[in-house]
């Protein structure tokens, strides 16, 4: 069942009549569900994963984009993130109880999709932990014709000797009750909300940068802070035990940049080697959020995106 939810639609900045939707996870969570219309003759559904601490007016411009190409766009706040239901008494903790009820998230995508009866096929875009949740999810029959990630975290960037540290002090603290404190080095602060601008490991485009800072700004209660030592736990354990499970046959596009900071561009590097059909394509100077970056390097990244589209929903054509 669908009700209707808040959405910023200025803030946002997506396609006209898009709209947000409650919708209840199998375990009772309450997730919201953004509908980005496409414009006339619809060529297909995205669903859009989203990363760690976003919300569904995050892809407001994404949604354009791909709405001027013929594609709806259906989006989400993950449990603990954006308007969904938060997971701990302090609300800016990104946390979860473990990394496999995101799939929970995902089912609820789908049947959201049905119910607003939107058009086949369907194609993944996951960025960043949307990545890793949409990596399990296609290994495991998502029903889409291909999958498209930008900076996917199929490993988290962490110093070789700290390694051993985070897995052994997030070990613990589920261990001992403290899984819901704050990751070493991390707080309640919103990164695009306290960050400067300069350096920033997000984006090279100062009025990307402001469109994202502006939403938060405005509406604090989409603001994130650091994630909890249990959610970096079950995201450790979740990216480990995907890497030793093989590629799906899939057309894939795996987009990193040359400056990514935040991921493990080796296990991308890895992962991609071995992709059926898949390619990886370096973004030369691009930082993590490549769909929010200035506007070639996005237009050129849009453009690859809909070129695997539109080969794969023919290729399916054809085979059907």
């Amino acid at each position: 069942m669908l009700t209707t939810a808040p959405f910023h639609a200025d803030l946002a900045e997506g396609p006209a009549l898009s709209r947000a939707y409650w919708i209840a996870a199998a375990d009772g969570m309450r997730l919201r569900i953004a509908h980005y219309p496409a414009s006339e003759g619809a060529q297909g559904t995205v669903l859009l994963f989203p990363g760690r601490t976003e919300y569904v007016e995050k892809y407001g411009r994404t949604a354009a984009h791909l709405a001027a190409a013929g594609y709806h766009t259906i989006t989400v706040d993950w449990r603990g993130q954006g308007l969904a239901d938060r997971m701990l008494d302090d609300p800016r903790t990104g946390h979860v109880h473990v990394f496999e009820d995101y799939q929970r998230d995902v089912s609820a995508m789908l049947h959201a999709v049905a119910l607003l009866d939107l058009p086949q096929p369907m194609h993944l875009i996951g960025h960043s932990m949307g990545g890793c949740i949409g990596l399990r999810a296609v290994m495991d029959g998502l029903p889409v014709a291909s999958c498209t990630f930008t900076g996917p975290m199929w490993g988290i960037r962490i110093a070789d000797p700290l390694r051993p540290a985070a897995w052994a002090l997030s070990w613990g603290s589920k261990h001992f009750g403290l899984s819901h404190h704050y990751a070493p080095g991390t707080g309640n602060d919103s990164y695009v909300a306290s960050a400067p601008f300069e350096d920033n490991m997000l984006t090279t485009d100062p009025e990307m940068w402001d469109y994202m800072r502006r939403q938060i700004l405005a509406q604090p209660d989409l603001q994130l802070g650091g994630p909890s030592l249990g959610w970096l736990h079950e995201a450790l354990s979740e990216t480990r035990s995907l890497a030793r499970r093989p590629s799906p046959t899939l057309p894939c596009l795996c987009f990193t940049g040359t400056n990514e900071r935040i991921v493990d561009i080796p296990r991308i590097e890895q992962r991609m080697a071995h992709w059926p059909g898949g390619k990886l394509v370096m973004v030369h100077k691009g930082e993590h959020e490549l769909l929010m970056e200035h506007d070639t390097m996005r237009q050129d990244v849009m453009d690859q995106i809909l070129g695997l589209f539109e080969h794969s929903a023919s290729r399916r054509a054809k085979t059907a």
